[in-house]
């Protein structure tokens, strides 16, 4: 069986204030010229169809229009809600919908329930695991306790469970939405932690044949049987190296993987991120490449230069992010905002922050505790909020 994989559409955002619906618009064409190119028997997406619980119109349209492509194509299409998503929104219709065979999977109660496919060497149960918030599920999935590993062993013991009381022989595919240990992340991805713990450990799959995995933004091979597609458009600087792709998999008789092949999406307009002192990179003849490119530049001035934008943009037409980093030692007081706070999470800064203020005393355990718990809450009030939207 022949699967493409796909996630993070991400439809409505914007890229630094660019409109992306026309290159978004351009995915999908590709996408559906995809499934008939490459004689695709089923189509995984593996979450953030949308980029906030409530969508712009133009979104939504874009979307009621791949879904009618997709059911003219024949071809079933599995996808599942994302932490951008409003699972009960996505999940509108969902009955009516599957008949068309595009089947949404947006509630927790139907992780161990399948969409079953046939070919010549018997079935494929396609179990959708949507993003699992865990203070909204915990008790609904029986999980042990608080935490993304907890229901994701609660979900995948539905999984487990209901592929058991299948015919022997039966294959199995899982998508889901969430940060597995050993993945990459960028910087467009909204933070899941909960508790100061983000990733799972794949392990946590075991026993499926493969895992379509959304909601990292990078196209990443975990194991054989473990990736994430990554998203198929750009949506911060920190992708400007990524290779945007699908994942197109042949699932073999035995469930083994006899095929993968990583196919490119089409480019808007490529990255780049220069960095140096703004009249270096006005005359440098190695950054000719990147005129056309939407471009991030870092200045190193020692003194902020005048009317930088300006000045770029003649050169760097598409120049959408200006960075001041003047060129000084770490040590120094004058160092920028920036760069003080440069791969510090939340939670670290909260933390300096409170020490600061009170004349440079760490906090404890307990107190470490608190802030965890305080910023949980916002997430997860954040998340009450949008499901109930």
């Amino acid at each position: 069986m022949r699967l493409l994989h796909t996630s993070d559409w991400h439809l409505g955002r914007s890229f630094h204030r660019v409109g992306l619906l026309d290159a978004q618009a351009a995915f999908l064409d590709h996408l559906v010229a995809t499934v008939h190119a490459h004689d695709v028997d089923a189509v995984l997406v593996a979450g953030d169809v949308y980029d906030r619980a409530v969508p712009p119109l133009p979104a939504v349209e874009l979307f009621d229009t791949a879904l009618h492509r997709l059911a003219e194509a024949g071809v079933p299409t599995v996808m599942i809600s994302g932490n951008h998503d409003s699972a009960r929104r996505l999940g509108v219709g969902a009955g009516l919908i599957g008949r068309a065979g595009i089947h949404l999977r947006t509630d927790p109660d139907g992780i161990g329930t399948p969409v079953v496919l046939s070919d010549a060497h018997g079935e494929v149960a396609l179990y959708g695991l949507p993003y699992l918030e865990p203070a909204l599920v915990r008790e609904r999935l029986g999980a042990e306790k608080a935490g993304h590993e907890a229901v994701l062993t609660a979900a995948m013991d539905r999984v487990r469970t209901d592929l058991a009381g299948r015919p022997a022989g039966t294959r199995s595919v899982v998508l889901a939405h969430a940060f597995v240990a050993g993945g990459a992340p960028s910087d467009s991805e909204r933070d899941i932690t909960v508790g100061g713990v983000a990733a799972v450990p794949t392990g946590i799959f075991d026993g499926v044949d493969y895992v379509a995995l959304g909601h990292l933004h990078g196209s990443q091979v975990l194991t054989p049987r473990v990736r994430y597609s990554g998203s198929p458009l750009a949506y911060s600087f920190s992708e400007a190296g990524h290779r945007k792709t699908m994942w197109l998999i042949d699932l073999g008789e035995d469930g083994s993987i006899t095929g993968d092949v990583r196919l490119d999406c089409p480019v808007p307009r490529p990255l780049a991120r220069v960095r140096g002192r703004l009249d270096d990179l006005l005359a440098d003849p190695a950054l000719a490449p990147h005129e056309q490119s939407w471009v991030e530049a870092t200045l190193t001035d020692p003194v902020r230069p005048a009317e930088p934008m300006a000045r770029l943009t003649e050169r760097f037409p598409h120049t959408l992010n200006l960075v001041f980093d003047p060129e000084r030692t770490g040590d120094d007081p004058g160092a920028s905002y920036a760069q003080r706070l440069r791969d510090r999470s939340d939670q670290q800064i909260a933390e300096d922050f409170v020490a600061h203020v009170r004349g440079g005393a760490a906090l404890d355990g307990d107190e470490r505790a608190v802030l965890h718990g305080a910023f949980d809450d916002v997430r997860v009030d954040t998340a009450e909020r949008e499901v109930g939207r």
